[in-house]
């Protein structure tokens, strides 16, 4: 009856593991420095809320999984800011391919917390730089609860700092489908000016994902749950 219970634990286990749920990283090389890539120009881009200047990045959700979001992390600088100098971060979340006319299925205004300094955006000539710090911006959310799908992030932050706030691409300069929105205008995609290349932008999404379990699971689940029930009652008489 043992064998049971421990394999009962397992598979309720298994369907749910709290956690860091997605990551588009690296923000920063081995070394704490994300280096302006070869022919590129620009340090960061705009992702000033308060300006309606927004950035966003998409994900997937595999087939028979849904996930239990309670968190979002951002990453970003203000040029000069010698500490976290972030107050909120302004976030929508819409399904499907196009983060235009998908359907948004949730947004929020969230004030945030200090993540930790993650490191320093330089150039390749001046690594010791120091007067982009990029810090890891959390926003503790409502809980929401997405299905299988693809889906955009879209966010904006606001700080204290006298420049920006900017969003540093991944460290490792990989091409993707990053977009940015300016003035409150619509989406395009996001192109470094200098090296005319496409870009990704870190995030993380935290929280709980669940397996949807096959049918066969519950039966599973429900035949190991009535055996350890009547172990019990017998255990009584």
């Amino acid at each position: 009856m043992k064998k049971i219970a421990i394999a009962v634990l397992a598979l309720v286990s298994s369907i749910a593991n709290a956690g860091e749920l997605y990551n588009n990283g690296p923000v920063v090389g081995s070394n704490g420095l994300s280096a302006i890539a070869p022919n590129a120009t620009t340090f960061g881009f705009g992702d000033q809320s308060n300006v309606g200047n927004f950035v966003a990045d998409d994900f997937t959700i595999t087939v028979g999984k849904s996930w239990d979001i309670s968190s979002l992390s951002f990453y970003g600088y203000q040029t000069g800011a010698t500490g976290f100098s972030f107050t909120s971060a302004t976030w929508s979340i819409v399904s499907g391919n196009d983060v235009n006319t998908g359907t948004v299925v949730a947004f929020g205004t969230t004030d945030v917390t200090n993540g930790g300094l993650a490191g320093y955006r330089v150039t390749d000539t001046t690594l010791n730089d120091t007067q982009r710090r990029i810090f890891k911006v959390d926003a503790d959310i409502t809980d929401i609860t997405l299905a299988s799908g693809h889906y955009w992030l879209a966010w904006g932050l606001a700080g204290t700092g006298v420049s920006g706030p900017w969003q540093p691409p991944t460290s490792d300069a990989r091409q993707g489908n990053a977009a940015q929105a300016t003035g409150g205008g619509a989406f395009a995609q996001l192109v470094e000016s200098g090296s005319d290349l496409s870009v990704e932008l870190p995030f993380a999404v935290n929280g709980t994902v669940s397996a949807v379990p096959e049918p066969e699971t519950y039966a599973m689940l429900l035949a190991g749950l009535g055996l350890i029930g009547l172990a019990r009652r017998r255990a009584r008489i």
